[in-house]
């Protein structure tokens, strides 16, 4: 395990970008989007992506993915009613897992406030087992390729 602390990374770091409206019931006490929220802004990013993309059918596809890890730094707060803008970037493709570095920026900020990872396996929708990624998932993830920034 490192002991270096992750930094906050730029836009430049990230392929694709997605806007996303936060909600009245993503802050939390404290005033500013609870922890939990990030997840699901990272879910929401890749996914979508992925939807709008046409490389993954959630309701009928023989294969899903499935989250095997993530994780998250933090480094400044966001609050509704922010719109926030999520950035993309694959760091591994592999024969049927995508590892994506994610970056969560609030409104115009140079920095991501925070930033994360999120691994998929892709699996047959009835058996859940590991299949090799569909190609026109590959398609898509291809482009996205960049290299996690150095620390």
């Amino acid at each position: 395990m490192s002991s270096v602390r992750p930094q906050p990374q730029g836009r430049e770091a990230f392929a694709h970008f997605a806007a996303i409206a936060t909600r009245w019931m993503d802050n939390d006490v404290y005033g500013h989007l609870n922890n939990v929220v990030h997840y699901s802004l990272f879910d929401t990013a890749v996914n979508r992506l992925l939807i709008e993309a046409g490389a993954l059918d959630i309701h009928a596809g023989p294969v899903i993915g499935l989250v095997v890890h993530t994780q998250c730094h933090y480094f400044e707060s966001l609050a509704f009613p922010q719109i926030v803008t999520a950035g993309i970037r694959v760091e591994q493709l592999g024969r049927s897992s995508v590892r994506y570095g994610l970056g969560l920026f609030g409104d115009d900020a140079p920095l991501a406030a925070a930033i994360g990872q999120f691994t998929h396996v892709y699996v047959d929708r009835t058996t859940r087992r590991p299949v090799p990624l569909p190609e026109p998932l590959r398609a898509v993830l291809a482009p996205l390729v960049r290299p996690p920034p150095i620390a």
